[in-house]
């Protein structure tokens, strides 16, 4: 046998093993992904794999995503999508940022924004804007069509509490809602805040405290036009300066009582 068959035989028996063993994960991988669910988001680090393996588990994500087995998010994540007559749907919202939501099983953030105001009943609207309610500052990031911007929450984020800051958003935001006024924006807070139970009632108040002051003089109107317990608008009103006014586009049809919380309509030009 010639020297240049020797080598070349030599090179094939050093890296024989450690092609085997990238396909050998590549195997793996693929019959991972056939077991998640549609739609689910994930990346590199969702896969067992020793560290040392992670380079071949991210060409082989890249290569499934190059080949159209699955389709890329963003840089490191991947999703394989639910496929209908009417072509392949997208993942929710809540999987396109859930890196941004939960952490190690523990809630680090929230949906709020379109998304919530949609579930809420507030517009009908869908947008390809997430935005996250978080308790600390973040530059907004692109993930394929999708936009995710974020706003610092002043209050603990916790599983039990993340409805009534979503309504807080909302009430906030009570201007900028798409594709409905103010004014229905607000009938839909009334019936929402209405079924709230007691609990939930004062935890409203509680967080209301840390948002700025024309959210709590509207909190503090729905809940005395609803008929609430005058303990807790009595600790909304205390905790506004007697002479500040309000403007909030918001009709006395809607909202009887604003003047006692001296919201006024905005001058019209």
């Amino acid at each position: 046998m010639s020297c240049f068959l020797r080598k070349k035989r030599d090179i094939l028996y050093i890296f024989m093993p450690a092609f085997e063993t990238i396909m050998k994960i590549a195997e793996q991988i693929r019959l991972q992904i056939e077991k998640l669910p549609e739609n689910f988001v994930f990346s590199a680090s969702d896969f067992d794999a020793e560290i040392q393996k992670k380079s071949t588990v991210v060409k082989t994500l890249n290569r499934m995503a190059g080949n159209n087995e699955i389709t890329k998010l963003a840089k490191g994540k991947f999703y394989k999508p639910r496929k209908t007559q009417f072509g392949a749907l997208k993942p929710s919202a809540y999987q396109i940022a859930k890196d941004f939501i939960e952490k190690e099983g523990k809630p680090i953030g929230y949906i709020t924004g379109y998304s919530a105001y949609n579930a809420l009943g507030l517009t009908t609207q869908i947008s390809s804007y997430i935005q996250i309610g978080t308790n600390k500052y973040r530059r907004a990031v692109k993930r394929e069509k999708y936009t995710i911007s974020f706003i610092v929450q002043p209050n603990p984020i916790t599983r039990k509490n993340i409805e009534i800051l979503r309504i807080l958003d909302a009430i906030r935001f009570i201007r900028e809602i798409p594709g409905t006024s103010p004014d229905d924006a607000c009938l839909r807070l009334k019936e929402i805040i209405k079924s709230l139970d007691n609990g939930q009632r004062n935890l409203l108040v509680k967080y209301s405290m840390k948002y700025t002051s024309y959210v709590r003089a509207l909190c503090g109107a729905i809940l005395e036009d609803i008929s609430c317990e005058k303990k807790l608008t009595d600790i909304l009103r205390k905790s506004l300066n007697g002479v500040t006014e309000y403007k909030l586009p918001l009709s006395t049809v809607v909202l009887p009582n604003k003047q006692n919380w001296k919201i006024y309509e905005p001058a019209r030009k």
